[in-house]
């Protein structure tokens, strides 16, 4: 769930929908991620990038104290209606400006460090916040899965990068994956035919060439296109996708979607 301009980008394709029936198979695919953390939280509990709290309510409990992070307005409200207890803060990071440091069993912050340009400040800040042997949950999208570039993203990482990156701050680090069975492969499969459809007509490379910024509103208008064709094409595959879809695995490689870290202070 990325931090991200609510008021602008409601739609964006890079804010994982519960409510956006084209949105299901990365929807399900990041609750996948909450339902494996779900029985190991405890404690003070931190997500970094909360959005509209649909991984919250999953692994929510009256145990819990709850402090969620998200730089967009209209995230904050939605957390503000479901967790009246939790605390809201609204801000981007990093800093973690408000958060005291060891005041935190765990941490969360689930495909968010992909739009973060300072990634070893954003990590630090992170160890900071953590009390002694906290917990870091981390999710991002593997580099070579990605089926054309994505302007709203700093970094992709390959599994070695990221390992090491975190390494350099974590005491302890693993990193696993995420990958999707069947039915999920055959619709990634689609998605990467579509796209390579769509790309043949940039003959002038500007998917490669062209500043960030002057990328981010066609690829949020073909992506969405993108995404609705597929439903349309493939409407029975992409609405019977669920989170039992998708799986761990006790390594990172080049067929995983998703990297799956733990990494202990």
């Amino acid at each position: 769930m990325a931090i991200l301009n609510y008021t602008m980008f409601f739609f964006s394709t890079e804010i994982t929908s519960s409510h956006i029936s084209s949105d299901t198979p990365l929807f399900q695919r990041t609750k996948k991620a909450y339902e494996l953390i779900a029985d190991k939280v405890h404690g003070n509990i931190l997500e970094i990038g909360s959005g509209e709290g649909y991984g919250l309510e999953i692994i929510y409990n009256e145990s819990l104290n709850i402090t969620a992070v998200d730089k967009a307005s209209y995230a904050n409200h939605k957390l503000r209606q479901k967790f009246p207890k939790a605390t809201i803060i609204q801000q981007q990071v990093p800093p973690l400006t408000d958060i005291p440091s060891n005041s935190q069993d765990v941490v969360i912050t689930f495909q968010v460090i992909e739009h973060i340009q300072n990634d070893r400040y954003f990590l630090e800040e992170i160890y900071r916040v953590l009390k002694p042997n906290g917990t870091l949950f981390l999710t991002t999208p593997n580099a070579t899965q990605s089926v054309t570039r994505n302007p709203w993203h700093y970094k992709e990482y390959l599994c070695k990068e990221l390992t090491d990156l975190l390494s350099d701050t974590f005491t302890k680090v693993t990193v696993k994956g995420i990958t999707g069975k069947k039915a999920t492969m055959e619709y990634y499969d689609a998605n990467k035919r579509s796209v390579a459809k769509i790309l043949q007509w940039d003959i002038l490379k500007l998917e490669k060439r062209a500043p960030k910024f002057l990328l981010r509103i066609p690829y949020e208008i073909f992506n969405r296109i993108n995404r609705r064709l597929l439903l349309k094409n493939n409407k029975e595959l992409v609405n019977n996708i669920t989170s039992a879809d998708y799986f761990l695995t006790d390594d990172c490689n080049e067929n995983t979607l998703d990297f799956f870290c733990i990494a202990t202070k």
